[in-house]
């Protein structure tokens, strides 16, 4: 009978954090795969856990995802963490878990702390819909991708972010998206926790002065839907509506339904559409 793999959250900063069934797991499992052994050690000591561990990270995930589950598969119970938070969340735990699932072998997760969750909350933005990007991509194009869909992004949007980077990342967000408010958050859950909502400009202002320290979560307002709908609506006013159905017939829509999509384009009815079209030809 195959093992079972646990997702274990780990505290982001405060010990206290940590949930009774985390540390009853971390204690009962075969193994604890890590993505540092060196940095789990001290929690592990801190609670006075035994289980031995195994290094689970970036530049191992495949070869090693393959080990951990043969060990599965053999009947070992594995549990997964991360440095810190949830396990899976922009780590190397979600190769483990696609692995796992093509291999037919159980996979829980139990719940505890995650960064973007916590940033979000505590944001003072939306947060009845939001997205979560991570860390903004190193590679110039795949970014720029990214950034040019923030900009009709209405969702709230959590990145995090290291502090060499940080203000080079704000300066591409308002360069961007214009001065949305964002809310910075540092040292989550830690004695000197702070949390700053505030504007990208003047963040930008801000960190130009002084030095960033410590891991950030950046939580960026979305796009305002009817500014956004404004700014669509107005792009087509430098066409006439004889070229906008141009545009749409080329592509094979017929008279009828071009006129639909202009009207739909620039907010008015296909009856607007018609006659002003009437009257032109007439």
């Amino acid at each position: 009978m195959s093992g079972k793999l646990y997702l274990c959250a780990t505290p982001i900063g405060n010990l206290d954090d940590i949930t009774y069934r985390v540390l009853e797991t971390l204690r009962s499992v075969d193994v604890i795969a890590a993505e540092d052994t060196r940095h789990t050690i001290k929690l592990l000591n801190h609670f006075d856990i035994k289980t031995p561990m195994t290094s689970y990270h970036e530049f191992n995930k495949i070869d090693k995802a393959k080990v951990l589950v043969e060990d599965l598969k053999s009947g070992k119970n594995i549990a997964l963490v991360t440095d810190a938070g949830t396990p899976g969340i922009s780590d190397p735990g979600e190769e483990l878990v696609k692995f796992c699932h093509e291999a037919g072998i159980e996979v829980t997760s139990l719940p505890g702390p995650a960064a973007c969750i916590t940033a979000l909350t505590m944001s003072g933005l939306s947060t009845r819909r939001f997205c979560f990007e991570a860390f903004l991509p190193m590679d110039k194009k795949e970014r720029e991708t990214v950034l040019e869909r923030l900009k009709k992004e209405t969702r709230t949007t959590v990145l995090y972010e290291a502090p060499h980077r940080l203000l080079k990342t704000l300066k591409l967000l308002e360069e961007t998206v214009g001065n949305r408010r964002l809310t910075i958050c540092k040292e989550l859950t830690k004695r000197h926790e702070k949390v700053w909502l505030t504007t990208l400009a003047e963040a930008c202002s801000w960190y130009e002065q002084n030095e960033a320290r410590g891991e950030y979560v950046l939580v960026l307002e979305g796009a305002d839907p009817k500014l956004l709908e404004e700014e669509r609506q107005a792009s087509w006013e430098a066409m006439s509506i004889e070229e906008h159905m141009a545009l749409y017939e080329s592509k094979g829509q017929s008279r009828k339904e071009a006129m639909k999509s202009v009207a739909s384009d620039r907010g008015i009815t296909k009856r607007d559409v018609y006659q002003y079209l009437i009257g032109k030809e007439s």
